[in-house]
């Protein structure tokens, strides 16, 4: 189970990262801080670079975080929460990832559930720092506030559909 587990956190952690990295930089096929902040505003995102970069140093953070095996809950909780807003982007889209739908980011929410839940195994950061098994209270509480504080930031982030081009772009340069 463990060797499993170690798999499982190296394989989707690494994933994460690395589309954290491509949000913020142009490795790994990224289009730089300023592709992310174009994406996002093409995704009816308010504010500029501080947006993506919130967004790609979550995923980075998060995804290093599981990858580890480190603070495990709290790791999976904010890759819920990042994964969750990637989901309500693609969700008019449908469900399968070829008409680029919310398939792959529902998976990666459902996987750091799991690990959430499961916790990290003995081939991780927890279990050589210590506590081996999270309390479940601890593991509900990432569960409840990874996707809802992702839905959260979605609603808080969205362009109103009262917006203009010209305020859009007043909030967006605000937020550079």
């Amino acid at each position: 189970m463990d060797s499993g587990l170690l798999v499982l956190r190296l394989v989707v952690g690494l994933l994460i990262a690395g589309h954290g990295v491509q949000k913020v930089s142009f490795r790994l096929g990224g289009g730089g801080l300023a592709g992310g902040t174009e994406e996002f505003r093409r995704d009816g995102f308010r504010g500029g670079r501080l947006t993506a970069l919130a967004a790609g140093g979550s995923q980075i953070g998060a995804g290093l975080f599981l990858a580890a095996g480190l603070l495990t809950p709290l790791a999976s909780m904010a890759a819920m929460g990042v994964m969750t807003v990637a989901g309500t982007v693609k969700w008019r889209k449908g469900l399968w990832v070829q008409n680029d739908g919310y398939e792959y980011p529902l998976v990666l929410v459902t996987v750091a559930a799991a690990l959430a839940l499961t916790g990290p195994g003995r081939w991780s950061l927890d279990h050589a720092l210590g506590p081996v098994s999270w309390p479940l209270w601890v593991a509900l509480a990432a569960l409840a506030a990874g996707p809802g504080t992702g839905l959260i930031t979605r609603i808080a982030l969205r362009h109103q559909p009262g917006d203009s081009t010209q305020e859009r772009t007043r909030h967006a340069q605000i937020a550079d």
